[in-house]
């Protein structure tokens, strides 16, 4: 599933082409995905102008004009595509794709949802209402903004006696954090992921804030990670996975102390680390 560096990989690539332009068309191939979509919400798109794209946790935030300031929430899913086509306005718009699911038409600017198994998502809400949306209220801190340090993780994993990482990934505590990069910021911290949080001390924690952000950082710089269904707005792949120091390297030697990388379960999703230096 796309993690934070994708989806904020598509917004950077999506919002400046879209920021300023007229929805002229919405075209829906259904009316569900992962859940049902408020079709007349989003018709009712049509004919304003897109504000601009933000991202909250891993979901899209498409802001446009009007009185109601309405906000199109868009979710990836596990193998959704948002693509954005340079067309010629004039033009015949392209073929529907196998599993595209629906359109937002801005005349030179085209944007497909592509997703196979429809786990995405598409909602729509009044921009005063977006914070108590069911799917935002419960959202824990941006790791990217301010509010995020070790003093924030230090005092959040008191007393917890799940692992390092099922913290990290906790969305209700900390948003945007999946397999891929708790496993990595582990690394970089040098602190085993499944090791109790509650034993983490303030200095680890100082350091695996810091080892988040940095790691989040990389892969955003990166254009995220690609390894089968993730690509950017305009298909290209994101380029990460070359930097990964763990993940998906069981048996390989670390890079930074030449032990085997090992893989076990936590909470049903592989953990990567090494025992070398990972303590």
């Amino acid at each position: 599933m796309p993690e934070l560096p994708e989806v904020e990989t598509v917004r950077r690539g999506a919002e400046p082409l879209l920021r300023g332009r007229r929805l002229q068309r919405v075209e829906l191939r259904r009316h569900d995905l992962r859940w049902p979509i408020p079709v007349a919400a989003i018709q009712a798109l049509e004919q304003r102008r897109c504000l601009g794209i933000e991202r909250r946790s891993k979901y899209l935030l498409l802001r446009f004009d009007g009185d109601d300031a309405p906000v199109a929430i868009v979710h990836l899913g596990m193998s959704g595509r948002m693509l954005v086509d340079l067309l010629d306005q004039s033009s015949p718009r392209p073929p529907w794709r196998l599993h595209e699911h629906w359109r937002m038409d801005f005349g030179e600017r085209l944007v497909r949802f592509v997703d196979p198994r429809r786990f995405g998502m598409l909602d729509c809400c009044r921009a005063d209402e977006l914070a108590g949306h069911k799917l935002m209220r419960s959202l824990g801190q941006e790791p990217l903004e301010p509010g995020f340090d070790g003093a924030f993780l230090h005092a959040q994993s008191r007393g917890k006696r799940s692992s390092i990482k099922s913290l990290l990934m906790d969305g209700h505590i900390l948003v945007g954090v999946g397999n891929i990069y708790a496993s990595e910021a582990c690394w970089r911290a040098r602190v085993r992921p499944r090791r109790a949080a509650k034993t983490l001390k303030r200095s680890e924690c100082d350091q695996l804030a810091a080892s988040v952000q940095s790691v989040l950082q990389s892969a955003i710089d990166a254009g995220g990670t690609s390894f089968r269904d993730y690509v950017g707005v305009a298909e290209e792949q994101g380029y990460f996975a070359r930097e990964l120091a763990v993940y998906e390297r069981e048996g390989k030697s670390c890079r930074r102390c030449k032990q085997r990388i090992r893989r076990t379960t936590d909470a049903g999703r592989s953990t990567y680390w090494c025992a070398g230096c990972q303590h």
